[in-house]
């Protein structure tokens, strides 16, 4: 008998196929199951983003809050007393979140002079948690994949 033959006489070069033992088989069923599952997430989540990227274009921010709606707007972004001399009137209506990212780029909000636009975005920069139009901003400082 030479080297190269087995002891039970089998030829391991001529054999089939080797079949993997049950435990890989269980492992590559697992790993393409978990690719199943990951192409689906792929698919449903992409455009979750999209209608969350949409959303946060048309989501709005009252200046000031309907909390202290009335009130105006100093130079510096700070609400103080309707009729403070040297402060802005309320905006008329809510900014648009793409309204409001055009003006952080250098575009003026709609219907202000440059003075109310910058008096305007120091309030929305001053936003905190709580704050009407917070989270509206907070989504357009977010980066978008």
């Amino acid at each position: 008998m030479s080297d190269d033959m087995p002891v039970d006489g089998h030829n391991p070069a001529h054999a089939g196929p080797v079949e993997p033992a049950d435990g890989a088989v269980a492992s590559r069923r697992r790993i393409l199951m978990l690719g199943a599952v990951t192409a689906g997430a792929v698919v449903s989540i992409r455009p979750a983003l999209a209608q969350t990227a949409g959303s946060v274009m048309n989501c709005e921010i009252p200046v000031p809050d309907m909390g202290r709606a009335g009130s105006f707007i100093d130079p510096a972004g700070k609400v103080v007393p309707a009729g403070t001399k040297g402060a802005f009137a309320p905006a008329a209506r809510p900014f648009k979140g793409e309204e409001v990212k055009r003006a952080l780029a250098g575009t003026q909000l709609p219907g202000t002079t440059y003075e109310s636009n910058r008096a305007y975005m120091s309030y929305i920069r001053r936003l905190q948690r709580g704050q009407g139009g917070f989270t509206c901003f907070a989504s357009l400082q977010m980066p978008r994949g």
